[in-house]
């Protein structure tokens, strides 16, 4: 689009005027009031679920797309310039580079509520962007042709629900902040303009940034030149600034996060004696280990064949701030549960069991009812996925949820065997 309000006024005392460019417009953000807050009351049906918060933010103007021009005496008028690219945006959270799941939504509804801004939250790239700007120039000069954006960067969290002791030595259920973090990128609408080296512009604005690329105080910008783009040399020194500058880069590396994961290797597991049945609170189908090694986790009822396939140990348990974690050693295949890494950033990806490793993985944290209830919700520690199914049917898949299932049917009964 054309230049914003705030620097339209800087442009029209410079004798410019903006021609209609299309822009892709920003997705609006979701309300600030919307989710849960830490400290709230949550209930049984909450344990499978996670919902963000955020932890840091920070928006930096960033220019994407920009050209030096120059106009003439007798060649001002509206001139289309096609642009080079600077820098690529593109939206992402946490592991993967899609934004894939309503949790990674969630979370990029809540950085625009947060700053008051209208961010990108579905996957997009400002490579996508047209590279060509339109401009009437109504006065010669040394020009910086450019369109860019506020590009948001930071830190989130989530919030999951579980027991917590209060004061009087009773236990509620409450939404908490767990350990699980990761970061996030995604930019606002795409403003285009055209700068010269003596307009006043506000500090820290997208113009700004564009005129710190004209580099206002060499002496092939006080030189007289035929109309038309900046010199050769002078479009390289454009770009070397441009390098040192800005954070140049392309898509996102989807290995990318702020989780890590402790190589591979075969782990020799401080179990439980207790075996445990993971089960749909008060219906037959529980959690059963595959026989066969590319099957998957599924739900299943038990029954005297079922060669102990339901039963599992948790091991090497740690506990932190009343969330356990735990492996999940299955007693029927000697296997442990696992998001395979192939499909670790894949929403709903199906949970496997495979050699157990010192990996995370094949870690989750356990979020408890009240005692005297044995009904929790299950993370993946590696993806912050919850653990979950598409339908309560024989034979149905156990699923990662980037949020949880909020028909409440990621909530399981750990029940001692």
């Amino acid at each position: 689009m054309a230049a914003t309000a705030s620097a339209a006024c800087v442009l029209t005392a410079a004798g410019l005027t903006a021609s209609p460019a299309a822009a892709a417009p920003a997705t609006t953000a979701a309300a600030a009031g919307d989710g849960p807050e830490a400290g709230q009351s949550c209930t049984a049906a909450d344990l499978g679920t996670r919902h963000p918060y955020i932890k840091s933010s920070e928006v930096s103007p960033t220019i994407t797309h920009f050209k030096g021009w120059y106009v003439t005496e007798g060649t001002t008028g509206t001139h289309t310039v096609n642009t080079n690219t600077q820098t690529t945006i593109s939206v992402s959270v946490g592991l993967t580079g899609n934004v894939e799941g309503s949790f990674a939504i969630e979370t990029l509804g809540k950085v625009g509520a947060s700053l008051g801004l209208n961010v990108q939250v579905n996957y997009t790239s400002t490579s996508s962007v047209s590279d060509s700007v339109t401009w009437n120039f109504h006065q010669p000069g040394y020009y910086g042709l450019y369109k860019g954006t506020k590009k948001v960067t930071g830190t989130y969290g989530s919030l999951n629900c579980n027991r917590v002791k209060q004061d009087d030595g009773s236990w509620a259920l409450k939404w908490i902040k767990s350990a699980d973090t990761g970061s996030y990128t995604t930019y606002t609408t795409l403003e285009e303009g055209a700068v010269r080296c003596e307009d006043k512009v506000p500090a820290n604005s997208i113009m700004a940034k564009a005129q710190g690329l004209l580099d206002c105080g060499s002496a092939t910008a006080a030189a007289k030149h035929e109309a038309g783009p900046v010199p050769s040399a002078k479009a390289d020194a454009f770009k070397a600034a441009q390098k040192a500058a800005t954070d140049t880069h392309g898509q996102p590396d989807a290995k990318k996060t702020t989780r890590s994961r402790a190589p591979s290797m075969r782990a020799a597991l401080n179990c439980q004696s207790a075996a445990y049945k993971i089960a749909v609170p008060g219906r037959p189908l529980n959690w059963s280990a595959p026989l066969l090694a590319n099957d998957g986790i599924r739900l299943r009822e038990s029954t005297i064949f079922s060669a102990h396939l339901d039963n599992w140990r948790l091991c090497n348990v740690t506990e932190s701030n009343g969330v356990l974690e735990a492996s999940l050693w299955n007693w029927g295949n000697g296997g442990c549960a696992t998001v395979p890494e192939q499909t670790a950033a894949t929403e709903q990806a199906a949970l496997k069991t495979a050699p157990c490793a010192e990996d995370d993985l094949q870690r989750f944290s356990i979020y408890r009812d009240v005692p005297g209830s044995g009904k929790i919700g299950i993370q993946n520690k590696y993806t912050g996925s919850m653990i979950g199914y598409d339908r309560y049917a024989d034979g149905d898949f156990l699923r990662q949820y980037s949020s949880g299932r909020q028909d409440g049917s990621g909530t399981f009964d750990l029940l001692q065997v």
